[in-house]
């Protein structure tokens, strides 16, 4: 066969250009926005004197296997490399972290504050807002069992939503140790793991499915399951609740720690200036990470509930007890980013722009592309992100293509300007136009730019 066969042959032979199930591609528009929420955590988490590290994403089976419950492991996509090694992709960021901090804890000193922003996989059921590929975002403080570090990992959360603009959210808290004081005084304290995964489920099944899923499970009572879901359904303010949780854990050592610490975190919280309503105690939520030992989080937006936690974490003291002698308690939450995108997009919070440069130049004077750069470049160092369009085409064409990409101001300069030293500063929302000198970009063209951008935010 002749290479000119063998190419004609490739050519009617196309590979179907598709992505995996519970796989995405991101479009500009949708990773504009994604970025954003990127740099606000990032911000953030730098802002309580939190420090970036990164693992690889995949580690050795045995470092992922059993870390997260059964459950977690049947989500581990985990093969054999070809040095014949058993190797599993990450799942979350925190059991990675375990191994990193036994690993280097040594040369970096306790508490450890990191953050981790980075992709895990689960090769779970695909449902709204979730991918069996997705970012989380992560904070934690490694080393230290002080109150203090769970009041901050609220404040965190609390600081990080209200920076990406939403002012209707709800913190809720609880402690594991609260519902493990009650499994102890039911004779369950043997049970728990089952108990609190059935628990978990609670919002998504309902009471009946959840004290099936107990009996089947754990081997508790009807009685039995009765008691824990009364603890959960508990309702009322903060005082109320830790009033009434009391005496439902009497005599239980481990209990009355779990009601202590809820009372200790939502003190610190509201004398940091949290709003009550914004961090509410919910006997309800577990997590069903098998890890968890203390204080756990879940965040919900008040306008979209239904769509699941969005940022949630808690306490794990023993965790990296499995990779080092050396204690190492750790306490920190994630956001989950395109779960909380999802949510973003359906209450119309997310603006669908396909640029990140607000300002465009088109170009339609073909002898002057050095004069249209050399505009681009003065405006680009008074902080503006700009584009220059890469062919002299019809001005209507150009001014398509920047609506299209959601640019939000055009700075048109044609022949008639060069001549008078002018330029149009173009509003591509409103349609409106103002002629500006050419001169002084660095001067009243930047200040209107900023002025023109800074009214549209």
């Amino acid at each position: 066969m002749s290479k000119a066969e063998g190419k004609e042959q490739s050519r009617g032979t196309l590979i179907q250009p598709r992505t995996l199930k519970g796989f995405r591609d991101y479009l500009p528009e949708a990773m504009i926005p994604r970025e954003q929420l990127i740099d606000t955590a990032r911000r953030v988490y730098r802002s309580y004197g939190f420090s970036p590290i990164d693992t690889p994403a995949l580690e050795y089976l045995e470092i992922l296997a059993g870390k997260g419950g059964a459950e977690s492991d049947k989500q581990l996509y985990q093969f054999e490399d070809h040095g014949k090694r058993q190797v599993a992709m990450r799942f979350d960021l925190t059991v990675p972290l375990a191994r990193f901090a036994a690993q280097h804890i040594g040369q970096l000193g306790t508490p450890l504050k990191r953050y981790h922003i980075a992709t895990v996989w689960r090769g779970e059921n695909t449902q709204r807002g979730r991918y069996r590929e997705f970012m989380q975002c992560d904070f934690d403080t490694i080393g230290t069992e002080s109150i203090a570090a769970d009041i901050e990992t609220a404040l965190v959360i609390h600081d990080l939503f209200v920076a990406i603009g939403f002012e209707r959210f709800t913190i809720r808290i609880n402690n594991r140790k609260v519902l493990n004081g009650l499994l102890e005084r039911l004779d369950l304290a043997g049970e728990s793991v089952a108990v609190l995964r059935a628990l978990d489920k609670l919002a998504k099944i309902g009471r009946e499915q959840v004290a099936a899923e107990m009996q089947e499970t754990a081997g508790v009572s009807a009685d039995q399951a009765d008691e824990v879901l009364k603890l959960a359904e508990l309702s009322g303010t903060n005082d109320e609740m830790l009033a009434a949780l009391e005496p439902l854990v009497a005599g239980s050592e481990i209990g009355a720690e779990g009601v202590a610490g809820l009372r200790d975190v939502l003190a610190g919280a509201m004398a940091a200036g949290v709003p009550e309503e914004r961090l509410r105690l919910d006997v309800s939520i577990a997590r069903g990470l098998d890890y968890y030992t203390g204080t756990i989080y879940e965040t919900f937006l008040d306008d979209l509930p239904g769509i699941g936690s969005v940022c949630s974490g808690g306490r794990y003291d023993n965790l990296a007890e499995l990779f080092t002698k050396q204690r190492l308690p750790g306490i920190g939450a994630s956001l989950g980013l395109d779960r909380l995108l999802a949510a973003m997009e359906e209450l119309g919070l997310v603006e669908k722009v396909a640029t990140p440069a607000p300002v465009f130049i088109p170009f339609f004077e073909s002898d002057r592309l050095h004069d249209y750069l050399q505009l681009a470049a003065r405006l680009r160092a008074a902080g503006l992100g700009v584009e220059v369009y890469p062919e002299a085409k019809k001005l209507g064409q150009q001014l398509k293509y920047a609506d299209k990409r959601g640019f939000r101001v055009a700075v048109i300069v044609g022949g008639d300007e060069f001549a008078a030293g002018e330029c149009q500063l173009k509003d591509l929302a409103s349609g409106e136009s103002r002629t500006l000198p050419l001169d002084d970009a660095e001067a009243s063209l930047v200040g209107a730019l900023q002025e023109l951008l800074a009214a549209g935010e």
